[in-house]
C-alpha cells in the first residue's frame, strides 16, 4: 500500500465533506482528516452548500496539505451536496465524513482495511463508530441516542457482518464512488432526514446488492450537541421526510409509521406536556429513562408525518424511486470555487 505522504499518486479513496455553517468544528475536521495515519492516497473533496458567512473565505484561503477541491453551490441541502462531492471525487471509494464529526488517527485506514479484507467488492459499504466528542457534556439521554437508533443504534447492530440498511450512516461511511453514482441520493427529500436511507434501501435492491458492515475501529467524534427539546424537533422533520419516503417505497410503510390511509392518531396532548416536563427534569440526571423518551419523541415524529400527509408532501413522486431519483446533475467544474495541491 502507498504511505500517505505519497500523495503524488492517483487517490484511492475521496473524502467528501458537506459542510453548512459549522465554522466552530470544520478547521478540527480538516485538520484531522490531514493527520490520518497509514491511509492509502487520498483527496478531499469539501462542499460548501450555500453556508452564508465565512466557511467560503475560510475554504478558498485554506492551505491543504493533502489534493483537496472545494465546491460551492446555493444552498441545497445535504442529498445535494454530497452528490456534488461524488461527481467531483475521483477516488475509488468515497468516505463521507459530517463537518461536525471528527476522525481518528486511524479511520480512514480502518475504512480502507475493511473493504479490502472482505475482498473489495463493488457491492460493499462500511460504516465506522460515532461516538460523542469529548467537549459535548454527555448525559444519559444524550448516550441512549447514540446507541440505540434514535440518532444511531450501534448497539442494535446483532451482525457485524451483514447490517440493515438503514444504518447508513453518511458522518462515518465508506463505499465504491461508482455505485453511488449510479445511486445517488434523491434531493426531493425537504429536511435532513432519511434521504441517506432512502439511498441505502435502493443500493440493497441493486444487482449486485449492497453488503453493509460494520467496522467499530474507525471512530469519529461527533460535535453536535443537541438536548431533548432540539431532538423533539429533529424527529418532526424525521416524521415529514418519511412521508416522502414512503410515497417512493409504500413497502416500507410499517418500517416508517404510515401507510395508505395515512399516519396514525396524535397521542392525548394534555399526558404528551406532563411527559415533555418530566423528561426536561430527569435529562441531565443520572437516570435512564428509555420508555420516557421513546414516548416523548414519538409524539413529535406522528406530529411530522401529520403535517406531511396534510401537505401532500412527495404526492407527485413515482412509486420505487429507483428510476425517479432527482439530482441536480451540474457538472463539478462549474460549481468548483477551488482546487489545492499540496
Amino acid at each position: 500500500m502507498p504511505s500517505l505522504s505519497d500523495q503524488s499518486a492517483a487517490p484511492v479513496v475521496s473524502v467528501v465533506i458537506p459542510t453548512y455553517r459549522r465554522m466552530d468544528v470544520l478547521p478540527e475536521v480538516l485538520d484531522a482528516v490531514e493527520s490520518q495515519r497509514g491511509a492509502p492516497p487520498f483527496e478531499v473533496v469539501v462542499v460548501d452548500d450555500g453556508s452564508g458567512d465565512e466557511t467560503r473565505e475560510f475554504l478558498a484561503t485554506r492551505r491543504f496539505a493533502v489534493p483537496a477541491r472545494v465546491l460551492v453551490q446555493d444552498n441545497s441541502g445535504p442529498a445535494a451536496a454530497r452528490n456534488a462531492g461524488v461527481r467531483a471525487a475521483t477516488g475509488r471509494w468515497v468516505a463521507f465524513l459530517g463537518d461536525d464529526t471528527v476522525p481518528t488517527s486511524g479511520w480512514l485506514a480502518r475504512h480502507v482495511a475493511a473493504h479490502e479484507e472482505r475482498g473489495g467488492g463493488e457491492e460493499l459499504a462500511v460504516i465506522g463508530y460515532t461516538r460523542w466528542h469529548p467537549r459535548v457534556r454527555r448525559n444519559r439521554f444524550l448516550d441512549y441516542i447514540n446507541e440505540y437508533g434514535l440518532q444511531f443504534g450501534y448497539r442494535l447492530i446483532e451482525d457485524p457482518e451483514d447490517v440493515p440498511f438503514n444504518f447508513f450512516y453518511t458522518s462515518n461511511l465508506s463505499l465504491s464512488r461508482s455505485r453511488l453514482l449510479e445511486q445517488p441520493f434523491d434531493e426531493r427529500f425537504p429536511y435532513a432526514a432519511w434521504e441517506d436511507i432512502e439511498a441505502s434501501y435502493r443500493l440493497a435492491r441493486a444487482d449486485p446488492p449492497q453488503r453493509l458492515v460494520y467496522e467499530p475501529r474507525a471512530v469519529v467524534l461527533h460535535d453536535h450537541p443537541t438536548d431533548l427539546a432540539r431532538f423533539t424537533a429533529r424527529q418532526e422533520k424525521a416524521g415529514y421526510s418519511a412521508v416522502v419516503f414512503y410515497r417512493l417505497h409504500p413497502e416500507l410503510g410499517s418500517f416508517l409509521g404510515v401507510g395508505p390511509d395515512g399516519p396514525p392518531p396524535s397521542p392525548s396532548v394534555r399526558r404528551q406536556r406532563r411527559l415533555e416536563r418530566l423528561a426536561r427534569a430527569l435529562q441531565n440526571l443520572p437516570v435512564r429513562t428509555p420508555r420516557l423518551w421513546e414516548e416523548v419523541l414519538r409524539f413529535h415524529y406522528i406530529a411530522g408525518l401529520q403535517r406531511a400527509w396534510r401537505e401532500g408532501a412527495g404526492s407527485e413522486m413515482t412509486p420505487d424511486g429507483v428510476d425517479a431519483v432527482q439530482t441536480t446533475g451540474d457538472d463539478p467544474a462549474e460549481t468548483a470555487d477551488q482546487e489545492n495541491e499540496p
